[in-house]
C-alpha cells in the first residue's frame, strides 16, 4: 500500500464515517469516525458483493457510499449491542 492509498483511505473513512454519525446521530469523534469509516467500508463492500447489489456511483463517490452505508450498519449494530448489553 502505497501513501497515497492510505491518504485516500483515511479521507473516505473520515468522511463515511462523519456522515454515518450525521446519519445515525452521535458521533464518537475524529478518530472514532475514521475507524466507523474505514471499517464501514470493508462491511459495506462486503455486503454490497453478498447481495450482488451494484454500486449506484462510480469512482470516490461510489466508494464513499459503500464505505458509508457499511458505517450506517455497523453504527445501528453498535447501538443495538450496547442496548441490550446494558439490559443485563
Amino acid at each position: 500500500m502505497t501513501l497515497h492509498q492510505l491518504i485516500v483511505w483515511i479521507v473516505v473513512g473520515l468522511v463515511a464515517g462523519w456522515l454515518a454519525s450525521r446519519v445515525v446521530g452521535g458521533g464518537v469523534g475524529i478518530l472514532g469516525d475514521i475507524v466507523i469509516g474505514v471499517v464501514g467500508s470493508f462491511l459495506g463492500g462486503w455486503i454490497f458483493r453478498a447481495l450482488h447489489v451494484e454500486v449506484p456511483f462510480r469512482g470516490l463517490a461510489g466508494t464513499i457510499f459503500v464505505a458509508l452505508v457499511g458505517a450506517i450498519v455497523l453504527l445501528l449494530t453498535l447501538r443495538l449491542v450496547r442496548g441490550v448489553a446494558r439490559r443485563f
